[in-house]
């Protein structure tokens, strides 16, 4: 499949495979991560980042493309909108139908409340169902909470607020339990031993996985589970804006069909955001591993409402997405696939980096391989490249590991006619997850925003600034789970909603006039548009005014 032009580098590659077997590369020091870092991950490209000059964060950067749609304009101003017409009164309200969302469904609804669950697209439409690797969590003898916490804390940067990671760390063990009872169906052994296996940055081994759709398989499950209980599904229906009631308590939210653009008000007593991150906004012309729906809409709504981000200017940049064929640019290629023993290699067959490394590093040194020391390889269209060095696998474990433990990466490759057991494949990194986000509390509270909640990858802090491997499955599971239980109790101690109104819109647009702000962007955004090209990034240059954490 491979066209002539990459043969040379492919023969380097097999000619080296039993050396760099054998290989072990060192692991960075603190202090060349950190170098490497401010170098050359896409969070330092200061010429990539625009102030905030309203709202919460006013005066910090993000990125560009985020802090246009942060500072646009309210979409509910080109729909015919009546608060005073509620077409619908619940408990609970759930902004989003992927696995944060449908975990806080099912523990809101064993708790007694009333649950409506509005999706933008389907129930389960989400990075949720397209996470591959697995799902961390600390359940064998060999490890502890405290050995997960010390990983996590520490790949994130010690950025992170210590008492989201405790809860993440702590409440681990127990959320496989409620998976399993559920009926995920993790990979075992013959006595029902679940299995694990390293991930990037990790000390121990705690990868859980399904193969490598553990995000669909679990995702399945909260699915079928949620449909089970009857719970109200509001398909289609995009948030497109937060409501108060004259208490100033959120009241629920206005929503629109992306169907029919008919307006529907929710009037809720409690509110989750579980909307999920912003990977199709393209950072910086970033290809991405997320979903369609992946606009960070939930990042608008609470921004607009007076929320404050935290660490909005951080993203995790995958190291390894499919580079070639085209057809798949973005893919995500899992991070299982080097935790059985794959390598990266430059077009000179030489491994480069620590298969692994946490992500932003391995992202890094990936980027610094095509873009400084000329070891990349030019594909056709523009893309840079190097070589995920797949046979490694078969012959480190044997003929048909990789049909068995990473069946749908065979399948995504074998589709255009690469073997990934007997040749290599062609990664670059892809923008995958948005480590920043609303800042809430250890109750799952989104800060300065009464009755309002937040789970999943909308959320900031859990993750600092750099998020492991299986950390973002295992976190929609504990926040998602939280923050049904809290929403739920609270609404119990909640009478009655106010009056509805939406006060803070034309206070934040006043804001946007007084500062001199029109981006031209309509937002939430709800969906990605691709009447042009996105900027493409891996055509561009460093600059060299960089800015450190």
């Amino acid at each position: 499949m491979y066209p002539d032009y990459l043969k040379h580098s492919l023969k380097l590659v097999e000619d080296k495979r039993e050396y760099n077997i054998a290989l072990q590369p060192e692991r960075m020091s603190a202090e060349d991560k950190e170098a490497l870092l401010a170098e050359f991950h896409p969070d330092f490209r200061a010429d990539q980042y625009t102030e905030l000059r309203v709202g919460a964060n006013k005066g910090e950067k993000v990125n560009t493309e985020l802090a246009e749609t942060l500072m646009g304009r309210g979409r509910i101003h080109d729909t015919d909108l009546d608060l005073d017409k509620i077409d619908y009164e619940t408990d609970v309200l759930i902004i989003g139908g992927g696995g944060a969302g449908c975990a806080a469904a099912i523990e809101a609804d064993d708790a007694g409340a009333k649950v409506i669950i509005a999706t933008k697209l389907r129930l389960g439409d989400a990075n949720t169902m397209m996470a591959e690797g697995g799902i961390q969590g600390a359940t064998k003898p060999t490890d502890s909470p405290a050995q997960h916490f010390l990983d996590a804390y520490g790949g994130g940067h010690y950025a992170a607020k210590k008492e989201l990671v405790y809860k993440l760390v702590t409440e681990a063990p127990e959320c496989f339990l409620w998976l399993n009872n559920l009926g995920v169906e993790f990979d075992k052994d013959e006595d029902g031993n679940m299995l694990t296996i390293h991930g990037g940055g990790t000390s121990r081994k705690r990868m859980h996985a399904a193969k490598d759709y553990t995000g669909a398989e679990i995702m399945r499950t909260l699915r079928d589970e949620v449909l089970c209980r009857h719970i109200p599904i509001l398909s289609y229906s995009a948030a497109i804006e937060l409501v108060r009631d004259e208490s100033g308590n959120i009241g629920g939210a206005v929503l629109l069909n992306t169907d029919t653009k008919e307006v529907k008000v929710v009037r809720a007593k409690t509110t989750i955001l579980a909307t999920g991150g912003g990977g199709r906004l393209h950072y910086q012309g970033f290809p991405t591993s997320n979903h369609h729906g992946a606009t960070a809409d939930g990042l608008v709504l609470a921004y607009r409402v007076g929320a404050p981000l935290l660490y909005a200017d951080t993203m995790q940049y995958h190291p390894t997405g499919a580079a070639f064929p085209e057809q798949i640019l973005g893919a995500l290629v899992t991070e299982k696939v080097r935790g059985l023993g794959a390598k990266l290699v430059n077009a000179d067959g030489e491994v480069f980096v620590h298969p692994l490394e946490t992500r932003d590093v391995a992202a890094a040194a990936v980027i610094r391989e095509c873009k400084d020391r000329g070891k990349g390889l030019d594909i056709a269209g523009g893309v840079q490249a190097v070589w995920l060095d797949t046979p490694m696998i078969e012959q480190i474990h044997g003929a048909g590991t990789i049909v068995s433990k990473i069946p749908a990466m065979y399948k995504m490759f074998n589709k255009y006619g690469i073997d990934m057991r007997k040749e290599p494949i062609l990664i670059y990194p892809t923008l995958h997850y948005q480590n920043g986000g609303i800042e809430i509390n250890d109750a799952c509270e989104v800060k300065n925003c009464p009755n309002l909640y937040a789970a999943g990858e909308v959320v900031g802090g859990i993750h600092g600034r750099n998020r492991l491997m299986g950390n973002s499955l295992l976190d929609i599971i504990v926040f998602g789970r939280d923050c049904g239980i809290n929403a739920a109790a609270r609404a119990k101690q909640i009478d009655h909603v106010g009056k509805l109104n939406i006060d803070h819109v034309a206070a934040f647009e006043k804001e946007l006039e007084e500062a001199w702000v029109d981006t031209g962007v309509v937002s939430p955004k709800l969906f990605p548009s691709y009447k042009a090209s996105f900027r493409t990034y891996l055509n561009t240059s460093f600059s060299s005014d960089k800015e450190e954490y």
